[in-house]
């Protein structure tokens, strides 16, 4: 993290807490013994205070270093392309974790493009659901000794006690959103 992003989340941490406290930018200079443009500055995460400045705000807002540095126990809820873990098969099939922390949820979602004529690896049988969405294209799905064709908009979900796959019959890739819980490694 580089300082201007650690100004910026020190900013809006006093600024959270000094409004959660029903505290003007005034009010908390004076308890401060600073200037409001200071704490406005700080706010915007235009400076850095020293760490004596910070620990006084800290405890002028009613907490302790420890409580204002805690991680946040929520964890990521928004993904973004940034985010996201791609990899590539030996023929052009692309599976794309969108949420990268997934193995230690208790479900999986994957982007899954399947080139034409392609198909997925055979996933043995788990405990567990499977569940897939056809954004584009058309994919046969094999489950057991079973093979369901599902086109763009259509779904399916099963429960992932034979060995299943997928594979692409088109002449187009074939895109889908793929759940599997538990996830799978």
């Amino acid at each position: 993290m580089d300082v201007d992003t650690a100004n910026a989340m020190i900013g809006l941490k006093l600024k959270n807490l000094r409004k959660q406290y029903g505290l003007t930018q005034q009010e908390l200079a004076d308890r401060a013994e600073l200037t409001k443009g200071f704490i406005c500055q700080l706010e915007n995460g235009q400076v850095s205070p020293s760490v004596v400045t910070l620990f006084d705000l800290i405890e002028c807002l009613g907490t302790t270093p420890s409580e204002f540095f805690k991680e946040d126990n929520q964890g990521q809820i928004v993904f973004r392309t940034e985010d996201y873990f791609e990899k590539t098969d030996d023929v052009g099939n692309v599976t794309c974790w969108v949420v990268p922390s997934a193995q230690s949820n208790q479900m999986e979602p994957i982007l899954m493009t399947i080139q034409p004529g392609q198909k997925t690896e055979e996933d043995t049988p788990h405990n567990g659901e499977e569940f897939g969405y056809v954004l584009s294209g058309r994919v046969i799905l094999h489950r057991g000794d079973r093979k369901k064709e599902v086109k763009t908009g259509e779904s399916f979900y099963f429960e992932a006690d034979r060995a299943h796959y997928l594979e692409n019959p088109g002449k187009r890739p074939a895109k889908l959103i793929w759940v599997s819980t538990p996830p799978s490694f």
